[in-house]
């Protein structure tokens, strides 16, 4: 995708990774959203938004991504919502990276831990939302994930580790999705 290429040069290594990683991610989405049949479901969105869902990762910083910018990793979620926003793309795409991160980042959550996100609600709200969010679990950029998909049992033990609303939300999203 052009936005891609845009902001990741070809060939370079987070290129390779954020490439790498949103291929699995929307894979993964494609395979939760055929398995529901649900005609309503846009194969074509998923796809796209899940390759875009990390476009904002090159704006924090990830040592191990070899991410330089200046903004904490647990931002690359707004800020590539801004990013697809200036691009001038739907907002809808904007919206699922903003939504991925985590199981989603509540109200709460952000106020309770002090996170530097922007004081409102980005947990997954549409069907392609969630579904996205659900897949971007299974895979990580760096370590043994990289490779081969992680299981239910460890993401859930991952998120609670985080908080254990995440760990809830992505439970109902695997019974939902019959992951």
């Amino acid at each position: 995708m052009a936005v891609i290429e845009k902001y990741y040069p070809a060939g370079s290594p987070l290129h390779c990774i954020l490439v790498d990683h949103s291929r699995q991610v929307a894979e993964k989405s494609l395979e939760i959203a055929r398995n529901l049949a649900d005609p309503d479901l846009d194969l074509l969105f998923i796809k796209q938004a899940a390759l875009l869902h990390d476009i904002g990762i090159f704006l924090t910083t990830s040592p191990k991504l070899g991410c330089t910018g200046e903004a904490p990793y647990v931002c690359h979620g707004y800020l590539g919502r801004e990013l697809l926003d200036s691009e001038g793309l739907d907002p809808a795409y904007g919206r699922v990276a903003e939504r991925h991160t985590g199981a989603g980042i509540s109200l709460d959550t952000i106020n309770r831990h002090n996170l530097p996100l922007p004081r409102r609600d980005m947990v997954p709200v549409t069907p392609a939302e969630k579904i996205i969010c659900c897949a971007d679990k299974f895979f990580s950029k760096t370590g043994p994930a990289r490779h081969r998909p992680r299981t239910v049992p460890q993401i859930l033990a991952d998120l609670n580790a985080i908080d254990p609303a995440h760990a809830r939300r992505f439970a109902r999203w695997a019974q939902e999705f019959r992951l």
